[in-house]
C-alpha cells in the first residue's frame, strides 16, 4: 500500500545530528503519525509520500522542512520570582506555559545569571539539521475516528 493521505503509517527511524549523536531513534515500529494531517515535520512528511512498507531511506532535513530556525524572539529573559519560590530551576530543563492566545507552550531554560532566567520557546530541535535513517514498517487506511481526531489510535487515545 502506497503512503499517501489518510494512511497510517508506521516507521522505525534513527535521527542524528550533523555531528552525527543519535537523537532519537524507534526501532519498534511504535511511531505512528497520518499521512496528510501535519503530524510530522513537513520534510520527511513528503519524503515518505509514495513509499510503501519494507522501503528504507535516508534523508537530510533543512531546518525550514524540519522544526524552522530559531526565533531570537522567542527568547526571553524573565525575573526568578515568575517561577515557584520552592522551585529549583537548571538549565535545559523544561516546563509549559501559557502563551499569548492561551495555547500551551513548551519552553526550555537556556541561561541563568542571578536572579534573570532566560527562557527560550523554540521548538528544542529549531534550526538542527534532521539526518533521518527510515524504514516503512507498515501503511493502512485510517478509520473513521482516526481522521476525525486527525492522529492514529493506539488504545492511548482519550476523547
Amino acid at each position: 500500500m502506497l503512503i499517501e493521505a489518510k494512511k497510517i503509517v508506521a516507521l522505525n527511524y534513527v535521527l542524528k545530528d550533523d555531528e552525527g549523536t543519535i537523537i532519537d531513534q524507534v526501532d519498534d515500529a511504535s511511531f505512528l503519525y497520518l499521512h496528510g494531517a501535519d503530524n510530522i515535520v513537513p520534510g520527511l512528511e513528503n519524503a515518505l509520500t509514495g513509499k510503501t512498507s519494507g522501503d528504507e531511506f535516508s534523508i537530510s532535513i533543512e531546518p525550514e522542512e524540519g522544526y524552522g530556525h530559531i526565533d531570537e524572539e522567542k527568547v526571553q529573559d524573565v525575573p526568578r520570582n515568575m517561577f515557584p519560590e520552592d522551585a529549583e530551576i537548571e538549565v535545559g530543563m523544561q516546563f509549559y506555559a501559557e502563551g499569548p492566545n492561551k495555547e500551551t507552550i513548551l519552553l526550555t531554560v537556556a541561561k541563568i545569571e542571578g536572579d534573570t532566567i532566560t527562557v527560550d520557546g523554540n521548538p528544542p530541535l529549531a534550526g538542527v539539521q534532521l539526518n533521518f535513517d527510515v524504514k516503512v514498517a507498515d501503511v493502512r487506511d485510517a478509520t473513521e475516528d482516526e481522521l476525525a481526531h486527525g492522529h492514529p489510535h493506539n488504545g492511548e487515545c482519550e476523547h
